[in-house]
Order: structure tokens, then C-alpha cells, then sequence
């Protein structure tokens, strides 16, 4: 039997052990919060609505971000969410806020107008009464949700893993510059196309498991790490186009992609069409009588054209040019042009901006036996495969 002093100074012992495992937890905790917080994309899935359809699954919570003050519990909700003066109606419960979370206890158990999403969903009313919703959702689910829409499930798994990664780095580095704003990320072609947990496939999630927190670094720094259909032959140096000049963004010769389905292109187009979309974008034109080539930068894509008109002439930097007709219809800024009576041919090269990682010329560097590092390498010329780390 312990004598009384060997009795309390274990219980000294004891009771200090149990602070120390405390403390200890609580900065594990805390850590842990961190790390996830910093894994978090906010993505942009819609934009100026007057109302949405919305479904959880299970268990849920009604929250407001700023305070994280809980407004409502529930469970298995289906209703139509709108806006009035004071705030946000959600079914039943009326949350005079300019911004509700709605936070489910399943991961992947919310529906947006018949599209499911896993994480939280946050709903902002702007000043309109129309409502924004943005995706709260972890990082490697949010590469899942948009890999199948850059890149077909059934391409070969070292063009994937590739993808993923670009993919990847471009979040991240969109995570960086967007902190305080309300989204990092839009869902669509102008950022990176997201369809959350319904866009999933096997192929592709197996693409970002096997490179999980793989992204691409130049010494030492995240970097857009852009990418586009099909090249045509060279990639494009990014400065041309926005404001960043690094060397794994300076464009490189292509000689895999020359198989592509994209890799050359025809439209024809009526005069009055051209004129009609340049007239909305603010060129006043009319009876378009010739559209020349100005110059070219040193991928062959067009820098800016000169359109004659029967009263003026208008430059305008073919990247706008493409923009306002359409990037889906002019496919790329290296093209011919010509005007044949009421019509305008154009004969193009490759399908996008041309920065970054040729996605065709991936696949085909795959067929070749280059995994997804070596065609990475080639390229973002100078970049690392980095593994990042909260």
C-alpha cells in the first residue's frame, strides 16, 4: 500500500498528465482545424438567381459564416431557397442574413438543382435579391468533381494523372489570390469546369488519389499552371495574353499533338453576324469590306487584326477578337481570314489559349510511354512536382 505522500504525489502526477494530454489535444486540434481550413476550395457553382432547388440528404445545420452561429437544425430537407429585403428563405425558416452555410452531417449529401455536391453550401443574397452560391469543398474533391469535365475518363492514366495536377495547381494558386473575396473559383470554362459529386468517375478519381496533393511549383512558388485543348505545334507564352512572365509559361515547340481532332479547324461566318457581336462589344462597324492580319507572335498566333470598313479602319487584339465572336467558335487566335461577298472564312489552327500543357499532346506523349511528370517537365519548362503541404 502507498503511504499518503506517494498517494498525492500521484495524484499530483496524474492530474498534470491530464492538462499536458489536454493541452496537447486541443493544439492537435486546432492544427488539424488549420490544415483543413487551408484545404477548402470555394467555388462559384451559381450566379444571379432568383431561386434555387435545394435537397439534403440527412442530418443538417442552417448557419451564419461570421459568428458560425447555428440558426436551424434538421434533418432530409427538399425545398426552394429565395431572397427577400431582410434576407435568405430556406423552406420554413426565414434567416434575416445576407449569408447563410448550410453544413449537412453526410459529406456528400447536397443537391443543387438536381446537380449533387459534397461539402457545405454557402448562399449569398446580393443587393439585387438575386442569390450566389458558392461550394464549400475539400481540395482533392474538388479536382474529382472537375478532372472528367478537362479531360475524357477514358484517356490513358498518365495524361490524367498530368491533368490532375495542372488542375490542381491552378486551385491552388486561385485559393492564394482570392482570399478576400467571396469564391477562389467559377464553375465554368473561364476558370475550371466543375460539376461536383455527378461528374465523378472511376478513371479520373483514380488520376487524383494517385497524385493527391501533387502540384507544380517554380522555385518554389505556386503558379497558374494554364492549359488548353490542342497547341497546334507551340505553346503559347503567357505574357502575351495576361500579366505573368515565367519560364514554365513561356511556350514551348509541340510535335505530339498533331493528331488531335482539334488541331485544325473551319468556320464561316456572315458579315452580319461578325458585325453584330463586335457592335454589342462596342466597335461601331459596318459593311466589312476586308480583316487583315497585323501581326503574329512567336507561337504563330495572331497578336492583333486590322478590319476595314467602307468608312474606317479598326484595330483589335485578336485574343478580343476571339472573345466577343466566341472561343468556341474561333477556336484559337492562329488562323487565316478572309472575306468572300456577304461571308468571312476562317481557317484555324488548334482549340484554345495555347498556355501551358497541351492536353492533346499529353495523351499522345502517354501513347509514347511518358508518364505524368515527364510530360509535366516538358511543359511547365523549369517547374518542380511538388507535394503540398497545410
Amino acid at each position: 500500500m502507498a503511504s499518503p505522500l506517494e498517494a498525492k504525489n500521484r495524484k499530483v502526477k496524474m492530474k498534470l498528465a491530464k492538462i499536458i494530454f489536454l493541452a496537447l489535444g486541443v493544439y492537435c486540434f486546432a492544427f488539424a482545424g488549420y490544415a483543413e481550413a487551408n484545404q477548402y476550395v470555394r467555388v462559384s457553382i451559381v450566379q444571379d438567381v432568383s431561386s434555387l432547388r435545394l435537397k439534403v440528404n440527412g442530418f443538417y445545420e442552417i448557419i451564419i459564416p461570421e459568428s458560425q452561429k447555428v440558426l436551424y437544425r434538421g434533418k432530409n430537407l427538399n425545398t426552394t431557397v429565395t431572397a427577400y429585403k431582410e434576407g435568405i428563405s430556406i423552406g420554413t425558416v426565414d434567416a434575416n442574413t445576407k449569408s447563410v452555410l448550410i453544413k449537412p452531417a453526410d459529406t456528400d449529401a447536397i443537391v443543387i438543382d438536381d446537380r449533387k455536391f459534397r461539402g457545405d453550401i454557402q448562399i449569398i443574397k446580393k443587393d439585387n435579391l438575386n442569390l450566389w452560391v458558392i461550394n464549400h469543398i475539400e481540395l482533392e474533391d474538388y479536382i474529382k468533381g472537375i478532372l472528367y469535365h478537362e479531360a475524357s475518363h477514358f484517356w490513358p492514366m498518365e495524361a490524367l494523372k498530368a491533368q490532375a495536377v495542372a488542375c490542381r495547381t491552378y486551385a491552388v494558386y486561385q485559393m492564394e489570390e482570392n482570399r478576400q473575396k467571396d469564391f477562389d473559383l467559377t464553375s465554368d470554362i473561364y476558370s475550371q469546369v466543375y460539376g461536383g459529386k455527378t461528374s465523378e468517375r472511376y478513371r479520373t478519381n483514380t488520376a487524383v488519389e494517385q497524385t493527391r496533393g501533387g502540384i507544380l511549383a517554380y522555385q518554389g512558388k505556386v503558379f497558374p499552371a494554364y492549359f488548353h485543348a490542342t497547341c497546334a505545334g507551340h505553346t503559347e507564352d503567357a505574357s502575351v495574353l495576361w500579366n505573368i512572365n515565367i519560364p514554365p509559361l513561356k511556350g514551348v515547340a509541340c510535335g505530339f499533338c498533331q493528331d488531335s481532332p482539334h488541331f485544325s479547324w473551319h468556320v464561316v461566318l456572315s458579315q452580319s453576324e461578325v458585325a453584330e457581336k463586335l457592335n454589342k462589344a462596342g466597335y461601331k462597324i459596318n459593311n466589312i469590306k476586308e480583316i487583315n492580319i497585323a501581326g503574329r507572335d512567336n507561337s504563330g498566333r495572331i497578336a492583333s487584326l486590322k478590319i476595314v470598313t467602307a468608312k474606317k479602319n479598326i484595330s483589335i487584339p485578336a485574343k478580343d477578337f476571339r472573345n466577343i465572336i466566341g472561343p468556341n467558335i474561333i477556336r484559337s487566335t492562329n488562323f487565316q481570314v478572309s472575306v468572300v461577298t456577304e461571308d468571312i472564312v476562317f481557317e484555324g489552327l488548334g482549340w484554345g489559349h495555347g498556355v501551358g500543357l497541351c492536353q492533346w499532346g499529353a495523351y499522345f506523349m502517354d501513347k509514347k510511354g511518358y508518364n505524368y511528370k515527364d510530360i509535366l517537365k516538358y511543359y511547365y519548362p523549369g517547374s518542380d512536382v511538388e507535394t503540398l503541404r497545410f
